[in-house]
């Protein structure tokens, strides 16, 4: 499911095509590309439920806007997200890429997600698409795409 969002999202939101797909063509086109029908709704029906997350009225965590707060995460949070995953996400609340509000809909998405490994550079990408849909976010947005994009290599620069 996951490698089926990411295909989405480079090939239609990222590379700024035509959104505004009819999901039987947008079907068709993913089986052709390889994928199976199960995982092409699966990864649709995330997507949905991304869009979902702005209706306050079915998640009232999103409106509720507070100051600084400390994350506690529950037991399969914390199975999902390793302490890296944790901490990168501390670390975007910290230089105000993720609020509140965005960052509970990072932990929501990730945790829908039908995958038994997930890594930091997941994540990002996660987070990548979360923040390219909620609009007012396009600065955050853009500065996470440099944080994917324009990563260092480990170890000094000389």
């Amino acid at each position: 499911m996951f490698d089926i969002l990411m295909y989405l999202f480079e090939n239609y939101i990222h590379s700024e095509a035509e959104i505004m797909v009819d999901h039987d063509e947008l079907t068709d086109e993913l089986t052709r590309a390889g994928f199976h029908q199960d995982e092409i709704y699966k990864a649709l029906s995330w997507l949905e439920k991304l869009a979902d997350l702005q209706n306050n009225d079915s998640h009232p965590y999103l409106t509720r806007v507070c100051g600084p707060s400390t994350r506690i995460y529950t037991a399969q949070e914390m199975q999902r997200l390793d302490a890296e995953c944790r901490g990168f996400l501390l670390f975007l609340e910290q230089v105000n890429l993720l609020d509140v509000t965005t960052r509970e809909m990072v932990i929501d998405r990730i945790m829908e997600l039908d995958t038994k490994d997930f890594y930091l550079d997941d994540l990002k990408w996660v987070v990548l698409m979360v923040l390219f849909n909620v609009p007012g976010r396009e600065k955050a947005y853009s500065q996470m795409e440099d944080l994917i994009f324009d990563e260092r290599p480990d170890g000094p620069l000389h």
